[in-house]
């Protein structure tokens, strides 16, 4: 099958699709409707791709309908900068919500007036304990919390205090409106949560109308309620906060009552999820911003050139299962490759360029040469590239004294110039320290096209570029950004940055087609691994991945 071919992937059963399926072949929900709920303070990352797969995917699968929800409870973190790069994010990864997209700020006078409902039914009510003073009363895992002084202060009371927060009379901090459950509860989020709590922020869309916010908690089944979602499906580290999520549903008089499923999260070596650090990294300035393709961001990897179709293939071979674990960076990397092996276009370049000068080849000629565009799909066909007297090869395709398994240019070695002829080297040229600037080579006339009349053979076939028709790039080879498969492990993951992460070469070159070319996605650097263009002007170029897997040499 040729990368322009399409065929269905097998179907990869995994619980929360069982339990999908069994609840419409039970009759228990005629169709599904799942939901992302993103909180837009900050950029989406790997684990953000998995849960948008498994929601959008799933809803995909069984002819359901998937909400993209923006939980934006927190107006002192939000920017519209993040709204936008979520959705373009879900887009391109390549899922649509169609006209289903919500905000948990499209609910706040519903909420709202819940919060009301549950201070009139006894279970709520505002407290003006300090943050501190409900830290230490609310216990700890192997103790039981105390109850708040202001736990039986009236419904009347409550209901004006409530009111009198909303309309901007107390400063944060100095009252939060809480759900009266069991201070003594095992599970510490049933320990009277916060409902409610005082914020003076610009939001993005309501501007300064609230003074008070929802919390996560209270927000979130609630807008499932209300979008009759059928499937709440989030991480593991939300399973204890499940019992609190049920008894807002049992207590509040909500059109429907949605259920909670979680998943574990994605974990990789090598890599931070976390978006505390991630914000930390950009806003110290350890890398360049939200998209640096160094970043596990999507942004960061759609920059570096990572496909999409290979993301979610990473996604899917990750599984969805219920207990945490970590997955080898190498199987993501493995999975780009494979994608890329068979759809990326082939062109050469030199990174570290050393010239050779053809001394045979007559002065001031130059030919084009058939060059094939993908090994793997032959209908990418092929393309010209120009060959002259004088070119560019990579520094390290010679050595001078080379040991005795190089088989690349070396005096009197003959090799193989890709798609060109076979050479040999006869002289190289040092400048006054001693380094070799130049090599000259002669060249068999008689093997155009790489292959030998008389059958002989070469042990190293080398990739080239024409010095007078060679374009300068910049080139940009990213390497893991931390130094351990752990980062963080022993304490702050910005000790294991790798300093090594980034690399600049000024002056590559390149073969023309690689400006003249209509080039969209990941290409091939022959030799050299796989590469895009970056978005900042000028003609720069990404290493998006290397031909081959590198930390398993290192380890």
């Amino acid at each position: 099958m040729q990368a322009n071919e399409t065929e269905t992937p097998p179907v990869v059963s995994n619980f929360l699709r069982d339990i999908v399926q069994d609840d419409l072949a039970s009759g228990k929900h005629k169709s599904i409707v799942t939901r992302f709920p993103p909180e837009p303070n900050g950029y989406l990352h790997l684990g953000h791709a998995k849960s948008i797969c498994i929601n959008f995917g799933m809803a995909e699968e069984f002819g359901g309908r998937c909400h993209l929800r923006f939980d934006d409870t927190n107006p002192a973190k939000e920017e519209q900068e993040f709204i936008d790069s979520i959705q373009r994010d879900v887009k391109w990864l390549g899922f649509d919500w169609g006209d289903n997209l919500y905000h948990a700020s499209d609910y706040f006078e519903q909420l709202y007036s819940w919060a009301e409902h549950l201070i009139k039914s006894g279970d709520a009510y505002v407290d003006d304990q300090t943050v501190d003073e409900m830290r230490t009363s609310r216990g700890t895992l192997t103790e039981p919390g105390k109850n708040s002084p202001f736990r039986d202060r009236s419904v009347a009371e409550s209901l004006d205090l409530f009111a009198r927060m909303r309309a901007g009379e107390f400063l944060p901090g100095t009252r939060v409106l809480r759900a009266k459950i069991d201070m003594t509860a095992g599970n510490i989020n049933l320990r009277d949560p916060a409902l409610y709590r005082i914020v003076h922020a610009e939001h993005p869309r309501t501007g300064d109308k609230w003074k008070i916010y929802p919390t996560y908690d209270f927000a979130h089944g609630q807008s499932d309620a209300l979008e009759h979602i059928t499937h709440s499906i989030c991480t593991l580290e939300f399973e204890d906060h499940r019992p609190l999520y049920e008894w807002l549903l049992a207590h509040l008089p909500v059109p429907a009552k949605p259920r909670q499923y979680e998943f574990a999260r994605l974990n990789m070596t090598y890599t931070i999820l976390s978006k505390r650090h991630l914000t930390q990294f950009v806003r110290d300035k350890h890398v360049a911003g939200w998209d640096d393709p160094r970043m596990p961001t999507i942004a960061g990897m759609r920059r570096r050139g990572i496909p999409p179709e290979a993301l979610k293939d990473f996604v899917k071979r990750a599984g969805v299962a219920r207990a945490n674990s970590v997955v080898d960076i190498a199987m993501f990397d493995a999975c780009v490759r494979e994608y890329l092996n068979k759809s990326a276009p082939r062109y050469m370049a030199v990174l570290k360029p050393l010239k050779v000068v053809i001394e045979n080849y007559p002065e001031g000629s130059g030919e084009e040469l058939e060059c094939v565009n993908n090994p793997e799909d032959p209908a990418a066909g092929s393309r010209k590239v120009p060959f002259s007297r004088e070119l560019y090869i990579e520094q390290d395709d010679f050595m001078e004294n080379p040991p005795k398994k190089f088989f690349r240019l070396s005096p009197g070695q003959e090799v193989r110039l890709r798609y060109a002829y076979f050479i040999t080297c006869r002289e190289a040229i040092k400048n006054a320290a001693g380094e070799v600037i130049e090599l000259r080579c002669t060249y068999d006339p008689a093997t155009r096209g790489g292959n030998a009349p008389d059958g002989r053979k070469v042990k190293a076939t080398m990739h080239w570029v024409s010095a007078a028709h060679a374009k300068t790039a910049e080139v940009r080879i990213y390497n893991p950004l931390f130094t351990r498969p752990d980062p963080g492990a022993d304490g702050n993951p910005v000790d294991d940055l790798n300093p090594a992460s980034l690399e600049v070469i000024k002056e590559a070159y390149l073969e023309p087609a690689l400006v003249t070319d209509d080039i969209k996605g990941t290409i091939q650097f022959e030799r050299l691994g796989y590469f895009c263009r970056d978005t900042d002007p000028g003609l720069i170029f990404n290493r998006t991945i290397g031909l081959r897997d590198t930390y398993a040499k290192a380890k």
